[in-house]
């Protein structure tokens, strides 16, 4: 049962985090979601921000002998692999850099946030 509130309660912070976010850059950028049906989008990213819970708190859970004590490079590897992803979709087409500096953002606050709630749910 901590696995799936885990999962849950991380979900929750990847997902409302960025909303959060990208919200106050379209207020003073006037970013716009993608796509012609907003609602989409977001089904879409809560699709992918569940996939993206399971498989980090999945990861800790498998490897929580080795990576006791070392959350905040466990966190860290996962920023590093979420900021190149975002400069490098904000290299290619139909990614602007607002875009990308709201995930870096974004990122930059819910995945601490996400560790300190393995800590809290699943403690080594």
């Amino acid at each position: 049962m901590p696995f799936v509130l885990a999962v849950l309660a991380v979900f929750l912070t990847i997902f409302i985090v960025p909303v959060l976010v990208h919200g106050a850059i379209s207020r003073l950028t006037g970013l716009r979601p993608p796509g012609d049906d907003p609602l989409a989008f977001l089904a879409g990213a809560a699709v992918s921000k569940i996939g993206t819970a399971v498989a980090f708190v999945g990861i800790w859970v498998l490897a929580q002998d080795s990576l006791a004590g070392a959350l905040i490079h466990y966190v860290s590897f996962w920023w590093v692999m979420f900021v190149l992803g975002e400069i490098g979709q904000a290299i290619g087409p139909d990614y602007s850099w607002p875009e990308a500096l709201g995930g870096i953002l974004s990122e930059t606050i819910y995945l601490p946030l996400s560790g300190v709630i393995l800590l809290w749910l699943l403690p080594v």
